[in-house]
């Protein structure tokens, strides 16, 4: 072929090269949610980046043709859409960078316009057309199931998108890694990127996965079907044998993401919960919601004090901006506090006088 393809980042868990696919038009009342398709760049809202199977962003132009899934976004702060709503015309949008493909249905008004996309055709190879649960580590034979999951973990849950929950991520990471812990992470629920795992991986993990190896594009899907797949993840984390798995729960638990779903299956083993809020009355919301107390509050609503002792008025929980490294200390001595019964011991060596959170 002359012209290059984009690989998009969920086609990470393909085997499939530009050599060994053909590209066909499939009937749109046989669409999946995970289908590989192939789009044309109609036209892109100046420069645009999309993300490579490696991570890596690309800048992308007309013309250009991408190959990405089928799926669904359903983000508070950019945009919605769904493939479900592709009209006749067969045009849609590209909802991720990642390569999620579908009509968007609303966008908030600070961010550029998606990329519009023309529908190519779907991907097949050897005369099957293919989708991601093709590619998935979920076993054919579910009957053999999955290691029972025992791992200690520590969540981390946000109040919105880019409330700080990736970041608290890699930050948690590094300090578990310094108590000389076998570390793991994983992101349950969101929509598909491979940024925010590769930062985990950066940070020091031994081991990622995430929903998009489950053969998910995101995790908008029946409440049934995201526990076949939860179950996987899990699974697959237990085989790792670590100590402690951070995990992340996408968007916020209260969104369509499958999020509570997540967070019952894994409370049983749960021993330190952040959550990440956008601003303190978040913080209030979310714990009415699940009537739960996480151990620290962070991100956006902590970058100041009178967040911070708003969030204190407001819930009486503790809370911390980890961005900063003065702070760390004190994230030391938390985690000695919720951790030691755990491991037996101490994680950290903290001076008594280190301040507590607010």
């Amino acid at each position: 072929m002359s012209k290059r393809y984009f690989f998009l980042s969920l086609t990470r868990i393909a085997d499939f090269t530009q050599e060994d696919i053909e590209i066909k038009k499939q009937l749109h009342k046989k669409w999946k949610s995970g289908d590989y398709v192939a789009c044309r760049v109609a036209k892109p809202p100046g420069s645009m980046k999309v993300e490579m199977t490696c991570g890596r962003m690309a800048e992308i132009a007309e013309g250009d043709i991408l190959i990405g899934a089928l799926g669904e976004r359903f983000a508070t702060l950019e945009a919605t859409g769904s493939w479900r709503e592709v009209g006749r015309n067969l045009k849609m949008h590209l909802l991720t960078s990642a390569g999620i493909f579908g009509e968007m249905t609303s966008i908030s008004t600070f961010i550029p316009n998606l990329v519009r996309l023309k529908y190519m055709g779907h991907l097949r190879r050897d005369g099957k057309f293919l989708n991601m649960m093709d590619f998935t580590l979920i076993p054919k034979d579910l009957k053999k199931g999955f290691p029972k999951f025992e791992t200690p973990v520590a969540l981390i849950v946000g109040t919105s998108m880019s409330a700080g929950k990736t970041t608290a991520a890699r930050i948690l990471i590094r300090q578990l890694k310094l108590a000389g812990l076998k570390v793991v992470a994983a992101k349950l629920t969101g929509a598909g990127r491979y940024r925010d795992t590769l930062g985990m991986l950066d940070a020091g993990a031994e081991y990622i996965t995430d929903f998009v190896e489950a053969g998910l594009p995101s995790t908008i899907l029946p409440g049934k079907e995201y526990i076949v797949a939860l179950k996987a993840m899990l699974g697959k984390i237990q085989e790792q044998n670590a100590d402690i798995v951070v995990i992340e729960i996408g968007a916020s638990p209260l969104e369509p993401y499958n999020g509570k779903y997540a967070i019952k299956f894994i409370n049983p083993y749960v021993k330190f919960r952040v959550l990440c809020a956008s601003d303190p009355y978040a913080v209030f919301g979310v714990m009415k919601a699940f009537g739960s107390r996480p151990d620290l509050v962070s991100g956006i609503a902590t970058n100041t004090l009178g967040g911070r002792q708003l969030i204190k008025k407001l819930c009486n929980v503790r809370s911390l901006n980890i961005i900063y490294p003065e702070c760390h200390p004190a994230l030391q001595k938390l985690l000695n506090e919720k951790l030691s019964p755990v491991f037996g011991k101490d994680l950290f060596d903290v001076p008594d006088d280190v301040n507590h959170c607010v």
